[in-house]
């Protein structure tokens, strides 16, 4: 009850002159108003950026094959064709992280249709996996190729916009037939527009096919099959007849010093890379570990040897970027704030000359019992009260004014409960600091002084 009569008798002080103590709320208005505009710009912003580097990829990791090296000399990233298609399909069976993997290869060749030609910037022998982790499920026209396809190397492809553009202007391509390296593909899907990337780089100059049809029939890679193999090695054990006589073989055989030197590269269908994607950006490291032990395993490296693959993520990319964000966030955050101390100024301002003026109400209230702490009690609940208040407008005009930003520049914003209650919770400290300084002059009146004051 104590508390009630308190706060009611504080409300009614301030009713005495409403004018005024609007007015004194107004820079509590503006600065509540201000942060949570700029917390839900912000917040909006930052959803944003991360959106977009997921749509670009930010929970991919790339695995490359590794480095060849001879005499010392190393030949760069990629010289050493380790990686096949049962890496990437043991990699999605056996690790949980990793939420898809699709094996890539890569082409750069003209397409052709009619008498129109274009060279798209990026050419994928993939698996429909690769939509998925790159985003791409909705297309613009058509439908993606399927497993099926890449299992029998079907002549099919997806188009990107910019080769859609350049080739067929305002014509759907879905259904015609274009040449790749002399080859015919037959056109099933455009895939939908993404831009460019964080590098400027067109992602939409690209051409998407199974990964079998670009290896084996657009790269030239022959599938060497087991006839084939034991037809070739028959044919080599059968060339000793044309030396008869000595018996002794067409070409020496290697020493383990040579073969330990220069070992025989092992023939098999290796693809240029495996696009991954983990089970969300947290798993991004335990992803990598996991992908590492299977990969050694499987390509049987010792403990201590090198790996003969690399694996890249993005990681740093949108650790810069989400710092940047949160940087401007937060300078734009205490921007604001410096409206609610001016606010709180003026608080204190209009309290001190509240106080002057009810010098005679306190020394009144004193002589018939009051005790200091009341008093104190009474103009910090003022203080408080007119803070909440225009906490409350502030919260109402910061939201409908980040709305009408979105509305009129078309920003992104997104609302944040974390940012109300922090506004309502600097508000009330606002009240209490800036409205303790008059309480306690209050409070330390002499009452006979008080009554005497004119």
């Amino acid at each position: 009850m104590k508390v009630y009569r308190t706060v009611r008798t504080a409300l009614k002080s301030l009713m005495r002159n409403p004018m005024r103590a609007m007015l004194t709320t107004l820079g509590i208005v503006i600065g509540v108003g201000a942060v949570i505009a700029m917390m839900e710009i912000g917040v909006g912003s930052s959803t944003a950026i991360k959106n977009t580097i997921a749509s670009m990829g930010a929970n991919v990791l790339l695995v490359f094959p590794g480095t060849a090296a001879s005499a010392g000399v190393t030949f760069g990233a990629g010289t050493v064709m380790t990686l096949t298609a049962e890496d990437a399909e043991a990699i999605l069976r056996e690790c949980p992280s990793v939420r898809n993997a699709a094996p890539v290869v890569r082409a750069r060749t003209q397409v052709v249709y009619g008498n129109k030609n274009w060279v798209p910037s990026v050419m994928y022998g993939t698996t429909p996996a690769f939509l998925d982790i790159r985003d791409w499920t909705e297309l613009a026209e058509g439908e993606p190729f399927t497993e099926r396809d890449v299992m029998a190397a079907n002549k099919v492809c997806l188009l990107g916009q910019t080769v859609a553009r350049e080739l067929f202007g305002d014509e759907s391509p879905v259904g015609k037939e274009v040449r790749v390296k002399n080859v015919s593909f037959r056109v099933v899907g455009v895939l939908s527009p993404k831009g460019a990337n964080m590098m400027g780089v067109d992602q939409d100059d690209i051409l998407l096919a199974p990964w079998t049809t670009i290896k084996y029939r657009v790269t030239g890679s022959p599938v060497q099959t087991e006839t084939q193999a034991s037809s070739s090695s028959s044919t080599r054990s059968s060339s000793s007849g044309l030396y008869p006589g000595s018996g002794a073989k067409l070409y020496p055989e290697r020493s383990e010093a040579q073969a330990a030197s220069q070992p025989m590269p092992v023939r098999f269908n290796n693809i240029d890379q495996i696009l991954l994607a983990a089970r969300s950006a947290e798993e991004i490291p335990l992803a990598i570990e996991e992908v590492k032990l299977l990969l050694r395993e499987r390509h049987r490296i010792r403990p201590g040897e090198p790996d003969d693959f690399n694996i890249r993520d993005m990681t740093e990319v949108t650790r810069t970027l989400s710092s940047t964000t949160t940087l401007m966030t937060n300078m734009l955050l205490w921007v604001a704030m410096v409206s609610l101390v001016v606010g709180g100024v003026g608080i204190m301002n209009i309290m001190l000359v509240s106080v002057t003026e009810r010098t005679r109400e306190i020394g009144l209230r004193m002589a018939v019992g009051a005790r200091a702490r009341d008093v104190l009690q009474q103009f910090l609940t003022e203080a408080v009260v007119l803070c909440l208040v225009g906490g409350m407008v502030g919260i109402a005009v910061g939201h409908g004014g980040s709305r009408l930003v979105s509305a009129t520049l078309g920003w992104p914003v997104e609302s944040s409960p974390e940012a109300v209650a922090a506004a309502v919770g600097v508000s009330a400290a606002v009240g209490i600091i800036f409205g303790f300084y008059p309480a306690w002059k209050a409070s330390k009146m002499d009452p006979i002084e008080a009554l005497r004051y004119e």
